[in-house]
């Protein structure tokens, strides 16, 4: 009789995702070197200077704060006007 013998192969396969990885890892060192250039090395000439001027505010100022002033008149008034109102007469 023939000796029979069971064999079984076993195949195993790794596999390594390092490429994935290492564009990952690419794209962020290129996004915080974007953002570096960006914050210090990106300036424009001139980019430092501002000038703001108003020309014409001195009498919508003044309008403003003559304005403010009648509002408080006013609420005064009808404070003085409400208390009077409250207030039983003897």
């Amino acid at each position: 009789m023939s000796d029979h013998t069971d064999h079984t192969e076993h195949n195993h396969t790794t596999t390594s995702n390092n490429g994935f990885i290492a564009f990952v890892v690419g794209g962020l060192v290129v996004a915080v070197l974007v953002v570096v250039w960006l914050f210090y090395g990106g300036e424009m000439d001139g980019a430092d200077d501002v000038n703001i001027s108003v020309e014409g505010a001195g009498e919508a100022a003044q309008s403003v704060g003559d304005a403010a002033g009648d509002a408080a008149e006013s609420t005064g008034e009808a404070a003085e006007s409400a208390g009077e109102a409250v207030t039983p007469s003897e």
